[in-house]
């Protein structure tokens, strides 16, 4: 019997179980008259210290996040409120991808995931319910372990988030597979020696992770 090369898969959450937030961001764009990308393009600067950052690490509340946002946008050129990006920041699930996740546990493969999320709402990329009959919940519930950056302080990309879900697994970056749809992510991952997968659909990650460990999934 062969050694299987990876024990772990380590999941990002919204654009990955669900959809990506980049497509809601584009519809409220559309609806206001705003460039597309222009959500993206707002927190991709000052990427370690701007408002979306300082949020996710639960560095502010809501009210100072949906301020700082604004006076971002603003000086990008247009209005738009934080408030109105939380509002639609909110994924809907991938059934495919939660399909794989009882596949891969049922083939033997242990499950986390590792999150950006802000510290408020509910939905993919926001603060988690308490409720356990919450079907986000349930999925959550699949993990043996789930990192939230607003709970852990620290973020995606910063290497510590994911040496911390090592530690929590007792396992070495090159024991896990990590799916991501962000690439600024990924490159963390693979740089400490996980298998990364940049996800680009729900079809693709599916495809990817099933060549990778020679299984049939979603």
């Amino acid at each position: 019997m062969t050694e299987r090369a990876f024990t772990a898969v380590i999941f990002d959450f919204g654009g990955v179980i669900t959809s990506s937030p980049f497509e809601s961001f584009n519809r409220l764009e559309a609806a206001r008259g705003l460039p597309q990308d222009f959500v993206r393009r707002v927190n991709a600067l000052n990427p370690d210290d701007n408002a979306w950052a300082r949020f996710e690490r639960a560095e502010i509340g809501a009210a100072e996040f949906d301020a700082l946002f604004a006076a971002e946008a603003r000086a990008q050129g247009h209005d738009l409120a934080g408030a109105d990006v939380l509002a639609v920041l909110a994924g809907t699930v991938r059934p495919a991808m939660v399909r794989a996740l009882d596949q891969l546990k049922a083939a033997g493969y242990r499950l986390a995931c590792i999150t950006n999320n802000v510290p408020t709402g509910h939905g993919a990329g926001l603060a988690r319910s308490e409720d356990r009959s919450d079907a986000l919940e349930q999925i959550f519930a699949r993990f043996e372990h789930v990192i939230e950056s607003s709970k852990a302080g620290v973020r995606k990309p910063d290497p510590r988030i994911y040496l911390m879900m090592c530690e929590k697994l007792g396992l070495e970056p090159a024991a896990c597979i990590y799916l991501d749809d962000l690439g600024v992510n990924c490159k963390p991952a693979a740089k400490l020696g996980m298998h990364a997968i940049k996800v680009t659909s729900g079809e693709q990650a599916l495809s990817d992770l099933s060549a990778v460990l020679g299984l049939s999934l979603g």
